[in-house]
């Protein structure tokens, strides 16, 4: 049985283990497209999709629950927090070149590959900061509703509700 403040601390370390989690799906992506080759096969495509759904659904719920939280308890966050919803909507902008490439018949992988070493680079950037800047203030905020049901920000695809 965890005590309160264990499970308040858990909150920041939770969104590391979001961060890994995706981490973890960006890297097999990559290696899907390493063996894909020229042919772009359903299976990739459905990586893809878990993925950028997956990914999507965590920055949605940062933009629309953990942030504005964090924002009310800790209003000297607002420029961090206002620095991260412009890393969001640079990662959608790539998740967006990539499912084109992926839905055109004949991209080029290579060019693909630059696509998604593009999106893990940004991503690591975002990860980082994030969790740097805001890893404390989650483990000390006090949400009880995301103790009776967790957010989306928290949820992973294999952990889902």
């Amino acid at each position: 049985m965890t005590t309160p403040h264990e499970r308040l601390a858990a909150f920041g370390h939770q969104l590391i283990e979001v961060h890994l989690w995706l981490r973890e799906e960006l890297e097999a992506l990559r290696e899907n497209i390493d063996t894909a080759g020229g042919a772009r096969p359903r299976e990739l495509r459905a990586h893809c999709l878990t993925f950028c759904s997956a990914l999507e659904r965590h920055h949605t719920g940062e933009d629309d629950d953990a942030f504005p939280r964090l924002a009310e308890r800790f209003p000297e966050l607002r420029p961090v927090l206002d620095e991260l919803r412009r890393d969001h909507r640079l990662v959608e902008e790539s998740l967006q070149r990539l499912q084109a490439l992926l839905d055109a018949p004949d991209t080029d992988p290579a060019v693909l590959r630059t696509e998604v070493d593009s999106l893990a680079a940004l991503m690591e950037t975002h990860f980082t900061y994030e969790e740097r800047r805001i890893v404390e203030a989650l483990n000390a905020l006090d949400a009880p509703a995301w103790t009776r049901s967790q957010p989306d920000f928290l949820l992973r695809d294999d952990h889902r509700r």
